[in-house]
């Protein structure tokens, strides 16, 4: 059994959290102090009311999420966060947050969780954010080949956009959204990217530019990190580790 302190360090020192740049409003870190002691980890990629509950009813202590409870420009109403609050005092759950540090890390990353899920070897990183590349790009594979094995990994959210060669020379890999990624493909010598959304307007420029596009899901492309810094924590102090699942379409 572990502090909800020794933890929260932990987690801080393995992600590097005090050091990577972030979106603002994404309070990486410690964002509610639960209970002093921790029984079992729990690992979400949203923090919500409904999952504060189920993580409470699975006996979970510590609550390890990619997306936090504060953001600018889609903060919940004062009564909605009132509500998590509630749920996570009643409860005696601690909630922290990693956002960046979870896409970008060369490890225990989204991205390169991704990239070994599929098979493939990260050869380079890009798509700076204030210095902190974000996307890795891996070798290339024949384009069938890695719809096969994208089906398998994202078998309800998988899209396919094929414009681009059929045997790519390298893919591009950014979870969640991935329209940061477009302007760089050029420059990299990559024509397919993987990542979770994409805009509607992007399947003209695909066409346009000769580009493949996987978009597998903002929620699917991002459960690897969490569940990474979830193991390794459980790892670390002898504690169980759940992940609380929701039926996230998009």
């Amino acid at each position: 059994m572990a502090s909800y302190s020794e933890i929260t360090r932990f987690c801080d020192t393995l992600t590097n959290r005090k050091a990577l740049p972030d979106f603002p409003g994404s309070r990486n870190g410690l964002q509610f102090k639960g209970k002093t002691k921790v029984k079992k980890i729990g690992a979400a990629v949203d923090a919500g009311e409904k999952v504060f509950l189920q993580a409470a009813q699975r006996g979970v202590d510590y609550l390890i999420v990619h997306h936090g409870m504060f953001w600018p420009g889609i903060a919940p109403r004062r009564e909605t966060q009132q509500r998590r609050q509630r749920a996570l005092k009643k409860s005696g759950l601690s909630l922290y947050s990693s956002h960046l540090p979870l896409d970008a890390h060369p490890f225990i990353g989204n991205n390169a969780l991704i990239a070994q899920d599929l098979g493939l070897r990260v050869v380079d990183w890009f798509v700076d954010f204030e210095g902190l590349p974000i996307a890795c790009l891996s070798q290339g594979i024949a384009r069938k080949t890695l719809e096969s094995r994208l089906k398998k990994s994202y078998p309800s959210t998988f899209k396919a956009i094929r414009f681009g060669s059929a045997h790519p020379k390298k893919i591009a890999i950014l979870s969640g959204s991935g329209r940061s990624a477009l302007a760089h493909l050029r420059d990299h010598g990559c024509d397919t990217l993987i990542t979770g959304e994409l805009r509607e307007e992007h399947f003209n420029e695909a066409q346009e530019q000769g580009w493949n596009l996987y978009p597998c899901g903002h929620y699917a492309t991002e459960t690897w990190g969490v569940k990474a810094l979830a193991a390794a924590v459980a790892t670390e102090f002898g504690v169980p580790w759940e992940f609380i699942a929701t039926d996230n379409p998009l």
